[in-house]
């Protein structure tokens, strides 16, 4: 495949509809080859605070167009998306490393994401009830909050800003976007396609930049009121804590410790094939990626068969390649917590099957690669069992029963995702009520996720909002109720009640 180029060496800001240059930047690596491909801004507290005022102004002119309107602007970037879905996806998998049909089925979410949300231009519905005095109107509407910021991850650095930045802006709201500084292509390619659907200057501006710098500036500016972040349960918990200072609403999606069950009645070619695709796709760098297999001990062994004789096929290389089913992790420090849980689950006494190492022959280059790996016998209390590892890892805990796999797949700090595997109709009905996850999958891997429902987790890993489906406009959104007396007289709720 010949890779798409860039018409920059060097990214810039867009403040107000303006291309903004910064002085200071740094290189964006490409970790299936170790070659830079861009230099990204290290934007400061005065460029948040530029784009804010830009926000601001532009803010309450695009709140006052109607909605069907505000969504005529999102079809065209759909379409736009649509147009240029190949280039997207190549230089997607250039920043980020993930394989090319992963990238296009990225982009392809973030198309979908435009044509939901433009939907919603003509719905955004409120409620009309009955007043309980005669002569009252009673309603409720959705309402813009104002200038939102939005903090997004580099594993998914186009689908997760669109699940964000369209239903806030289909709701009226002006958007300041950070994009992560290891993928900030995917954002500069987006604001020029919004620029040239038309929206208006200053509804949506893109800084790049350290979390430590402008999301700091974001997550502290009195005029956004609205920061909703995906990443890390660390760095979510200390935004989440400055934004309760400031009475601000905050939206979180963290990580995960999702499990795939295996029961004794499963189709195990089949789990198989889920447990790869939710195991190792992204190289396992996603926060729905499946880093535990749960499976009843009447089949454990069958499974570990034939899991190791599908991960001795599994090709990994440049994503670029049509051919390649794993791509590189993100960054050395990636590789290195990796590494790190690879001790760890050897010291805990969990039994390595497969992988476990670094890939740093000649065929890989300078790329970051890692074996995907495959422990066994691990328990449910180990750190493996446990704690988010973000890579090609996954640990096989065997179970004696279905009560037993569900209370081990509820025993962690997590609750994104989770999956089952059995053919018995009664299990799938009690694990879908039992599971304590935000997402639960029935003969599927823990990946998928589809945009018109929501998308976020229980206990750590978020506070409770949810991204995507018609839910992520709470988000961005304020309920006001409005009451209409039309009696001529002042009428005053439950006193003058006949």
């Amino acid at each position: 495949m010949t890779a798409v180029s860039l018409q920059t060496k060097k990214l810039s800001n867009f403040i107000n509809g303006e291309w903004v240059e910064v002085n200071d930047s740094t290189a964006v690596i490409n970790p299936a080859t170790g070659e830079e491909v861009v230099q990204v801004p290290l934007s400061k507290a005065k460029n948040v605070e530029e784009a804010v005022e830009a926000a601001k102004k532009a803010q309450k002119e695009w709140a006052l167009v109607p909605a069907p309107q505000r969504a005529e602007v999102l079809y065209r970037v759909g379409y736009l998306m649509k147009e240029r879905k190949e280039r997207l996806s190549q230089l997607l998998t250039m920043e980020n490393g993930k394989v090319i049909e992963e990238a296009r089925g990225e982009v392809q979410e973030g198309i979908d994401m435009a044509f939901y949300m433009a939907g919603e231009g003509r719905r955004l519905f409120g409620q009309t009830t009955p007043a309980e005095l005669k002569d009252k109107f009673a309603m409720s509407q959705r309402t813009p909050v104002g200038v939102v910021g939005i903090i997004t991850p580099w594993n998914f650095p186009i689908a997760i800003a669109t699940w964000k930045s369209f239903p806030a802006i289909v709701a009226g709201n002006a958007v300041i976007w950070k994009p992560a500084t290891e993928t900030p292509i995917m954002a500069y390619e987006l604001a020029k396609i919004f620029e040239e659907a038309g929206l208006p200057k200053g509804v949506i501006n893109v800084v790049f930049g350290a979390g430590s710098e402008v999301g700091d500036a974001m997550v502290h500016h009195d005029d956004i009121r609205v920061i909703s972040f995906t990443g890390s349960n660390d760095t979510g918990r200390n935004i989440a804590g400055e934004c309760g200072k400031q009475l601000k609403k905050v939206s979180l999606e963290m990580g995960g410790k999702n499990a795939v069950i295996v029961m004794d009645d499963a189709d195990v070619d089949l789990a198989v094939e889920g447990i790869l695709w939710s195991a190792f796709g992204t190289s396992g760098q996603r926060c729905t990626a499946c880093s535990r297999v749960i499976v009843h001990e009447a089949v454990k062994e069958t499974l570990e068969e034939r899991l190791l004789a599908a991960m001795e096929k599994l090709t990994i290389g440049n994503g670029l390649d049509e051919s390649i089913k794993v791509g590189p992790i993100i960054n050395k420090a990636g590789m290195d917590k990796i590494k790190s849980y690879i001790e760890i689950g050897k010291n805990e006494g969990a039994k390595l099957l497969a992988g476990g190492y670094e890939l740093a022959d000649d065929a890989y280059g300078n790329g970051n690669y890692f074996a995907p790996t495959l422990f066994t016998d691990a328990t449910a209390d180990m750190r493996i069992a446990q704690e988010e590892i973000f890579g090609p890892v996954v640990s096989l805990i065997p179970v004696k029963s279905f009560e037993e796999a569900i209370e081990v797949n509820n025993g962690v700090t997590y609750g994104l995702s989770s999956s089952i595997f059995t053919n018995d109709v009664n299990r799938v009905f009690k694990a879908q009520r039992d599971l304590d996850t935000g997402i639960v999958y029935v003969n599927a891997g823990t990946t998928g996720a589809e945009i018109h429902l929501p998308f976020g987790g229980t206990k750590g890993t978020g506070n409770g909002h949810r991204d995507s489906g018609v839910q992520a406009l709470d988000v961005f959104t304020e309920w006001r109720a409005i009451y209409v007396d039309y009696s001529g007289k002042l009428q005053r709720a439950q006193i003058d009640v006949e």
